[in-house]
C-alpha cells in the first residue's frame, strides 16, 4: 500500500491548512505576514482550492491554487503555495503535489501553471528547473495592501 495520499482539501481541513501556511511563512522568514484565519478562509472559500498530502495518514503538505486570467495567454492556474513539512521531505511529496497541480491545470484547459519562488530558496529553484520550469528573475513583485489604514 502506498503511504502517500494526495486528496482535495475540504473545509474541515482549514485548521490544518492554516497551520501549514504558518509553517511555510516561518520557513520563508516572514511568520508575522500571515493574517489569514479560519473564519476568513470560510468567507473566501470560493476563491481558492487546495490539495492535502498525507503520508502514513499524517498531514505532510499542501498545494494551494486558484485560477487566474492573464491577458497575454488566457486562463492559467496559479499555484500560490506548495509546502511539504521538513520531516516529510525526500519522499517525493512535493513532486506528487506539483504533478497534481499540473494535471489539474491541463484538465481545466489552462494555458500555463504559474507560481513564485524566493531567490534564496536554491533547493526549490533546482527542483522547479528539473521539472522544466523557467525561473524568470526579470519581473518584480508589486502589491498594495488594502484594508485598515489604507485609502
Amino acid at each position: 500500500m502506498n503511504p502517500l495520499n494526495i486528496r482535495e482539501g475540504k473545509e474541515e481541513d482549514f485548521p490544518a491548512l492554516l497551520e501549514l501556511i504558518r509553517e511555510l511563512a516561518a520557513f520563508e522568514k516572514a511568520p508575522e505576514a500571515v493574517t489569514n484565519s479560519i473564519d476568513q478562509m470560510q468567507e473566501e472559500k470560493g476563491h481558492f482550492q487546495f490539495f492535502i498530502a498525507e503520508y502514513e495518514r499524517k498531514i505532510a503538505g499542501m498545494a494551494v491554487y486558484f485560477f487566474a486570467y492573464y491577458t497575454w495567454v488566457g486562463k492559467c492556474l496559479y499555484l500560490d503555495d506548495l509546502f511539504v513539512k521538513p520531516e516529510f521531505r525526500g519522499k517525493k511529496i512535493g513532486k506528487t503535489l506539483l504533478d497534481k497541480i499540473i494535471e489539474t491545470g491541463k484538465a481545466e484547459n489552462c494555458k500555463k501553471v504559474k507560481w513564485q519562488v524566493l531567490d534564496w530558496n536554491k533547493d526549490a529553484i533546482g527542483f522547479y528547473e528539473k521539472y522544466g520550469a523557467k525561473v524568470n528573475g526579470e519581473w518584480m513583485n508589486c502589491e498594495v495592501v488594502l484594508g485598515k489604514g489604507n485609502k
